[in-house]
């Protein structure tokens, strides 16, 4: 029985390996490793593709998030309203900057930031609005940045999981004030490590992170600020070069795979996912909902075929986030979507036929099992 991995790395590298091995003996030629010409040229060749004027690269996601709310000169005794049904790095970068979150329930359609949520959330100390771009469908833009102008807010948009997901015909990462996309190696544009962008159109902000990521310096050896280490290494970067050009057809890979998703598991009674009008989803994830997601967890691995769940425990109910004194049923449409979701195994290398083998599984799985 073939096993079904739930990413599968190795394949992509594979695809590429050549042009990788080419790229990484050219940095290891030149023998300069930090910030040198193939951060530079990463950082154009990626802003033109969020179509925005800047991207500055570092040396995480996490880092990113972190810059950008420090950018924006938020910190202690400011808020920043996000969601818990998002990867904890979300939340650890607000904390970081030393401002503190506020939390608000998700849309359990699109599972990103509800913005009927916002005004309750908002206070004399609320600075920015960080809503997740989850699974790689953009969060509800247009709501989101119309209550922030409204008050005045920073808009800083997570787009970890969103490499090409656009709104409105344009790709997200150019909406708000400034983004953070991550670059761990299971994203869609994934390093082989770690690795983070910041995006914006604001000059004056891409400025800042670019002091803040390398010491606070404007001129080598002399901060103008307190800044941080942060720096994307020219490995990275040159990798992420060579990937960044592959990414447009992996992008419509995962999309056709997910296309084929929803064909063959219409009418089996999951919920599906939603694609809002005027959106592109990249599908980092093709996540279902189901009340018995662990027992179809448990089906589908016996029969080879590997599954994940993003993420199975809200950030305001995990152990370190206690402080933040969210209680059990305050998030209801979270804490239900971390007991429902499933993450199918999705990738561009994925077959269909090996696609088509999972549905076949799933609905055998839905004939034993009523009210799933």
């Amino acid at each position: 029985m073939e096993i079904i991995p739930p990413i599968n790395l190795k394949a992509q590298y594979e695809t590429i390996r050549a042009e990788i091995e080419a790229a990484v003996a050219a940095v290891f030629a030149r023998g300069v490793f930090i910030l040198d010409q193939e951060t530079e040229a990463f950082e154009r060749e990626f802003a033109a593709f969020c179509g925005v004027s800047h991207a500055i690269g570092v040396d995480s996601g996490t880092s990113a998030l972190h810059l950008a709310l420090r950018a924006c000169g938020i910190g202690p005794g400011d808020e920043v309203i996000s969601v818990a049904h998002t990867a904890v790095a979300t939340i650890a970068a607000i904390e970081m900057s030393a401002a503190r979150p506020v939390l608000v329930d998700i849309d359990p359609q699109r599972m990103t930031l509800d913005p009927s949520r916002l005004e309750q959330a908002l206070t004399s100390r609320t600075r920015a609005i960080l809503p997740v771009h989850l699974y790689g469908c953009p969060a509800d833009l247009d709501a989101i940045l119309a209550f922030a102008r409204a008050h005045n807010l920073f808009v800083i948009e997570d787009c970890a999981q969103a490499h090409g997901a656009t709104w409105r015909g344009q790709p997200v990462g150019g909406w708000g004030d400034i983004a953070a996309f991550s670059f761990y190696p299971t994203k869609n544009l994934g390093a082989y490590g770690d690795g983070g962008a910041i995006v914006t159109n604001n000059t004056a902000l891409a400025e800042k992170v670019r002091q803040l990521r390398q010491y606070g310096w404007k001129e080598r050896y002399i901060s103008e600020s307190k800044g941080f280490n942060c720096r994307l290494d020219e490995l990275q970067a040159a990798i992420l070069r060579i990937k960044l050009r592959h990414l447009p057809a992996w992008n419509t890979q995962r999309q056709e795979l997910a296309a084929l998703y929803d064909q063959l598991l219409a009418g089996s009674g999951l919920i599906l996912p939603t694609i809002p009008i005027d959106t592109t989803h990249v599908y980092h994830q093709y996540v279902i909902k189901l009340e018995k997601r662990d027992h179809l967890r448990e089906f589908l691995s016996k029969n080879g075929i590997h599954s994940l769940v993003h993420y199975p425990v809200p950030v305001h109910l995990q152990p370190a986030y206690q402080d933040l004194g969210y209680a059990t049923g305050s998030l209801p449409n979270t804490e239900q979507a971390a007991l429902q979701v499933l993450s199918l195994p999705l990738y561009p290398e994925l077959s269909h036929e090996n696609a088509a083998r999972i549905c076949e599984k799933i609905l055998e799985f839905a004939k034993l099992n009523t009210n799933f």
